[in-house]
């Protein structure tokens, strides 16, 4: 494979790309949280990091995975399931206010009550105008130590999606989905331009720092390899802060399609991340890296099945 010529190369190496006649800038605002038990509190601060994002230019705005509690899924507690709220539902009516007001697309992840006894972790996508533009089901749920969400999500059943908003094609997966390059590859191939993960993930109390890591770092190369084999923007937006045996490390950010990271948050800090992405440069991109012109899509029927056995 031949390497991007010079040109490129040097236009996708800055950090904020300033915008000019060639380039479709879009601004994006990460918002990463810490979060208490009071989930008015949380919605109250939201509401507040929005408006800051949006004064500073943000045009899409992301939320951490349900943001609006703390991450309640480290134990199986019936009673947590009071925090579900229907979509449309008062988080998301609150916010619509503010998306059409500031004229911002925001991405507001959601414990969801479907019906009764069904439930799902969600993310809603808002456009600029308010609109409900539909919602993505978290597909993939884990049931490790301390991240027991099978016990309160049911899996997602609308596929893997892209969303067309005013300023950009937005794709959203969350925290768990991060680690599946399935679902990344099938929403690029949807239309995305801009790859969204909420998420909540932090340490495990029974590792070492060694271990902590090696798990960041896992994570973070993960995304990006998703970045540069589906020729698109990743954003990551982690919460922040001890919450009961985790403490979550932060760490948000946003990788260009090479991989290389434009802005990345502390693992410690409550920040709003507000970062420029040149979408007419993804064009150029998948021109000289052309992944998808190069899949071999007769040969891959054998990802439907569980494992290849001998």
């Amino acid at each position: 494979m031949s390497p991007a010529p010079p040109s490129l190369t040097i236009s996708l190496i800055m950090t904020a790309p300033p915008a000019s006649a060639h380039d479709q800038q879009v601004i994006l605002g990460l918002m990463q949280m810490a979060c208490s038990d009071r989930p008015d509190a949380n919605l109250d601060k939201a509401a507040a990091a929005i408006r800051e994002a949006a004064r500073q230019g943000a045009q899409i705005i992301c939320l951490q995975e349900l943001f609006g509690s703390r991450y309640f899924c480290q134990r199986e507690d019936v009673e947590r399931f009071a925090l579900a709220e229907p979509i449309p539902g008062p988080t998301t009516e609150r916010l619509r206010q503010l998306a059409a007001a500031h004229q911002v697309v925001l991405i507001v992840p959601v414990f969801e009550k479907r019906a009764e006894g069904i439930f799902h972790n969600t993310a809603v996508v808002i456009d600029a105008d308010g609109t409900l533009l539909g919602q993505y089901r978290k597909m993939h749920i884990p049931d490790d130590p301390l991240y027991y969400e099978k016990f309160y999500f049911t899996p997602g059943d609308l596929g893997f999606r892209t969303f067309h908003t005013r300023y950009a094609r937005i794709g959203v997966l969350i925290c768990w989905d991060q680690w599946f390059p399935e679902g990344a590859r099938l929403t690029a191939l949807s239309g995305a331009q801009i790859l969204f993960y909420p998420s909540a993930i932090g340490d495990h109390p029974d590792d070492g720092a060694e271990e902590h890591q090696a798990q960041r770092e896992a994570w973070q190369i993960m995304q990006r390899s998703h970045a540069i084999a589906n020729g698109l923007y990743v954003a990551a937006v982690n919460r922040v802060g001890r919450e009961g045996a985790l403490n979550f490390w932060g760490t948000s950010f946003v990788s260009d399609p090479f991989g290389r990271i434009l802005k990345q948050a502390s693992n410690d800090n409550e920040e709003t991340l507000i970062i420029p992405c040149a979408l007419d440069r993804l064009n150029a991109t998948r021109q000289y890296w052309p992944f998808f012109r190069d899949r071999r899509i007769d040969a891959y029927a054998d990802l439907t099945r569980r494992f290849l056995d001998s």
